[in-house]
Order: C-alpha cells, then structure tokens, then sequence
C-alpha cells in the first residue's frame, strides 16, 4: 500500500474540511490566506489520491427514531465465506458499517434500529439467515461519547 505524502499545507485543507466540508471553496482559501485556484488544485489532488472520498451529512440516529444502537460480532461457518456475508450485510439498511476482524468472531457490525425488537428482528430474521452466519455476539451501545475522522498530524 502506497503512502500518501502529506504537506503541511495539505493537512491544513484537511483539517478544515473534516470540520465542516461544504465551506465554500473561496472561503477556504480566504480563511488559509491562498489563492482560490491553490485550493482547487489541491483537493482535486488529494481526491485523484483516495485522501478524500466525499463530503456527507451526518445524520442523528436518535432524531430520526433510531433508539438502539449495538454492535454485533458475526461468528463464521467457515472463514471463506467472509466476502459473501459482508455483501449480504451490504443489503440490510440499518447495519452502517462492517468490520473484518480477528478472533473468534470474523465481522463486526455496527446497526442503528427503532427500538430493541427491531433490533432483534434484525438480527434473527435478517442475521442469522445469512449462509455462512453460524452465530452473533450483540452489545448494546447506550451512547457514542465521539467520533471522528483519523487524526493528521505531521511526521517527524
């Protein structure tokens, strides 16, 4: 896997677009003291690289009903059938994100649901269907105290 080489004036762009990617473009150069035309050259840069992917909302799980949120340790009738799974959990709209990881559990995923008998709808009737699903592990999250992106900083 190649590295990204990072300047400081990258890390700059970068870290104020994880702090509110739809600024303007113009006021992001203003605010960093560079030409418009210095900015767009860089994002289009670190775009073509894969540094960025896209800008998205983010939404509120807890205004839009979801009340239970967990995370769900899929354990794997055989360790080969990982891709297939991963896509037939690609499938189910309220798992956001899925792990790869190692142990006993093969995946992780993390689901938002209205309540806890949609979660366990989701788990029984959506989950433990899939073939090559041999068992789950669920714990309930209460809150997410943070999030954020990778941090940047520059190397010594």
């Amino acid at each position: 896997m190649k590295k990204q080489q990072l300047d400081p004036f990258d890390i700059r762009i970068i870290n104020e677009l994880t702090v509110d990617a739809r600024i303007p473009l113009i006021q992001l150069a203003k605010k960093l003291k560079v030409s418009n035309t210095l900015i767009h050259q860089r994002i289009r840069k670190l775009k073509e690289e894969g540094i960025l992917k896209r800008p998205a909302y983010q939404l509120d799980a807890w205004t839009l009903g979801y009340q239970t949120s967990a995370y769900i340790q899929i354990m794997l009738t055989d360790s080969k059938l990982h891709r297939s799974v991963e896509e037939s959990l690609e499938a189910i709209p309220e798992i956001v994100e899925c792990v790869n990881i190692a142990g006993r559990y093969a995946l992780i995923a993390k689901i938002f649901a209205k309540n806890n008998r949609h979660l366990r709808d989701i788990i029984y009737e959506k989950i433990h269907v899939i073939d090559g699903v041999e068992g789950t592990n669920t714990t309930i999250a209460f809150e997410t105290a943070f999030s954020r992106s990778v941090p940047l900083v520059l190397e010594e």
